[in-house]
């Protein structure tokens, strides 16, 4: 038979062991708590503010900066040579009496009015830069004779046709007009050969046309023999022609340069 003090001193050492380790569970209960109420807070929005941190920087960079720059700089060169074209052959219209100016524009430097150059060194910009976009959104890069050597010769042929224009005696108008159409057709086929060329030589051929019979309509400057409503019918033909030009060139400025970046 058992003695009754090693009961009690059992009974006592467990009720102990059962009291010690009691505050123990408790401390490990509470600290997974803690932990489980810890670990969104802590993992969750570190998570999500590290990619947010990423994503607020630039969207363009260096790379951003770079495709600006050669943006401005192609503009740039686009804006002087259209001026330097709208110098030379208006002055050869002048010369030839196709275009008439009033007598005080006459008398400067250029024989040309002062709004001429920066106008059409404007949308020779637009156009330059039209033609590359285009050509991107519609996914067709033009590849055709992509080399200055034919951008040059593409240039002395506009200035050929519009020379042409001045200098060439036709039994009528019409005449003229057709043999001008052939050429900056031929001009298309040999230097451009695109269907977004062919598209948008025709679309600025018309508008600017429209934009030349409004001025010519207002009295601003006016054609000797007008024979298509207040201009002659052969200048559709050299805005067609200069549409193509410029836009090669626009299209060789473009190459190399970095694609513009997307902010997503």
């Amino acid at each position: 038979m058992p003695r009754l003090d090693d009961h009690f001193c059992s009974c006592s050492g467990a009720e102990g062991a059962r009291r010690r380790g009691h505050p123990r569970a408790r401390a490990g209960g509470l600290a997974a708590k803690a932990g489980e109420m810890l670990s969104p807070s802590a993992s969750g929005p570190s998570l999500v503010a590290a990619p947010s941190a990423r994503d607020a920087e630039p969207s363009g960079g260096p790379r951003g900066s770079s495709w600006h720059h050669h943006l401005l700089r192609r503009s740039l060169v686009l804006f002087s040579v259209g001026v330097f074209l709208a110098l030379v052959l208006n002055l050869l219209q002048v010369q030839r009496n196709v275009t008439l100016f009033p007598e005080e524009v006459l008398a400067t430097t250029f024989s040309s009015a002062w709004w001429v150059p920066p106008c059409c060194g404007t949308a020779a910009a637009v156009v330059g830069l039209l033609y590359p976009c285009i050509d991107s959104h519609l996914g067709e890069p033009h590849k055709f004779k992509r080399e200055w050597a034919s951008v040059m010769r593409c240039v002395a042929v506009f200035v050929g046709i519009n020379h042409a224009s001045a200098k060439l005696d036709f039994a009528n108008n019409v005449q003229l007009s057709l043999t001008l159409a052939a050429l900056s057709l031929g001009l298309w086929w040999t230097f451009d050969r695109s269907r977004s060329g062919l598209g948008l030589g025709i679309t600025i051929a018309f508008l600017a046309t429209l934009i030349t019979q409004l001025l010519v309509y207002n009295g601003v400057y006016q054609y000797t023999s007008p024979d298509f409503l207040y201009i002659r019918s052969w200048l559709p033909c050299i805005f067609f022609s200069g549409g193509v030009t410029v836009g090669n060139i626009g299209r060789q400025l473009a190459m190399g340069v970095p694609e513009k970046p997307h902010s997503d």
